[in-house]
């Protein structure tokens, strides 16, 4: 991406090495936030998404008017968004994807298993629990735990859920739930953010996946996303992720993010800062 438009980009971050760090910007009296408009808890329309509350905190920071770009999160949102130069931030970014120059992490969490209260399930930790064997077990087709279930010999009893789907019109953690509390599947795997969020709406129990010893580790670090060029946007973003831990912390508990310290222990409270 930075090969696409570099040049103005570069231009524009030497120009702003000493000087105003908004220069970076398309309008530096506006925060303008790349988004999909349905994709609860992340994100809707209505700004009822978590990512929408971290980015009202950061305007009302910033003294900024807050403007979206609403864009499906599916193939070419990054070109459509960030690499157009029609918004300036993604709020919620993979630690280490190089679509995307990336800030300091603002949480850390892991994939889930979701399970009804007294289902016995409660308190496996791992998809290598002798507990899952024949159990009929919801996932996300194409996420990572989809391996690790496939190394557990547990694909064979598995419901596969679409990963790339039109979030305007369809939800894989909705149906995946539903199906859950209908008693169609055992258990469901989903990622933290999504797991928290609609099992505590329907009253379910999620234990996020930390312990696997096979396949790909199930925990990320998240941070934003910005252009690549722009060295002093991120260097104002990072800034704010340290000085408004507690309050980000708190609107990811509120919505039922299980949120994860450096050791893998649980972060329960706002005031907890990442190790």
């Amino acid at each position: 991406m930075a090969a696409t438009f570099g040049g103005r980009d570069l231009a524009r971050a030497q120009n702003s090495d000493a000087g105003d760090l908004s220069i970076e910007l398309v309008d530096p009296k506006v925060l303008r936030v790349c988004e999909d408009p349905r994709n609860m808890p992340f994100s809707n329309e209505k700004g009822e998404g978590f990512e929408n509350k971290i980015a009202e905190l950061f305007a009302a920071k910033l003294s900024k008017k807050l403007d979206y770009t609403f864009f499906p999160q599916a193939t070419g949102f990054v070109r459509v968004t960030l690499g157009s130069h029609r918004c300036d931030v993604i709020m919620g970014f993979p630690q280490g994807d190089d679509l995307v120059q990336g800030t300091n992490p603002y949480y850390r969490t892991a994939y889930a298993l979701i399970a009804k209260p007294g289902s016995g399930l409660e308190d496996v930790t791992t998809l290598e629990d002798e507990r899952l064997k024949g159990k009929h077990i919801g996932i996300v087709a194409g996420t990572p735990p989809a391996t690790n279930m496939a190394l557990a010999g547990l694909m064979a009893n598995a419901k596969p859920y679409p990963l790339m789907i039109d979030t305007r019109v369809d939800s894989s953690a909705e149906a995946m739930i539903n199906d859950l509390t209908s008693g169609a599947i055992d258990a469901g795997v989903l990622w933290g953010p999504m797991a928290g969020f609609y099992a505590k709406k329907a009253q379910l129990h999620v234990t996020p996946l930390v312990k696997e010893t096979t396949g790909p580790k199930l925990v990320y670090r998240i941070g934003m996303g910005v252009r690549a060029a722009d060295q002093n946007w991120k260097r104002q973003l990072n800034r704010l992720i340290q000085e408004n831990q507690a309050d980000i912390n708190q609107i990811l508990l509120d919505f039922g993010v299980p949120l994860l310290d450096e050791s893998d222990h649980p972060i329960v409270t706002a005031a907890t800062k990442p190790q």
